[in-house]
């Protein structure tokens, strides 16, 4: 039953921040990159002031998925980095991002390879 609870958690949380993301499509002018990069720093920020860690321990993947949880990622890594100086808090969001994004571009790598690119038509 735990485990029912921790899936039902993690969908309210991704639901409620994808809501948030669709209710500033749907009532302002912002285009879908504004509001990518207004989530990312919303994660930083939210991390920075010490909020989203504990959504995180909440939610777990909920909260880690969104593109909120890039900007958690970044931030984080970055102030583990700090701990070691200025380099490590310029260099830490990167080496705690390495991976995922690493992944993106391998697996965006491949489905071109697997899939025709085309122009849309009109």
């Amino acid at each position: 039953m735990e485990i029912v609870f921790a899936y039902l958690k993690a969908f309210a949380v991704g639901g409620l921040i994808c809501t948030i993301a669709q209710v500033l499509i749907n009532t302002t002018k912002l285009t879908s990159g504004k509001i990518l990069v207004l989530f990312m720093l919303a994660g930083v920020f939210l991390q920075a002031i010490g909020v989203y860690g504990y959504i995180v321990d909440f939610a777990g993947a909920g909260a880690t998925v969104p593109i909120s949880g890039f900007g958690y990622l970044l931030a984080e890594g970055a102030i583990k980095g700090a701990q070691t100086g200025l380099f490590g808090a310029l260099t830490g969001g990167l080496s705690s991002a390495a991976a995922g994004v690493t992944a993106a571009i391998i697996f965006s790598f491949l489905a071109a390879l697997v899939f025709k690119p085309r122009s849309k038509t009109n």
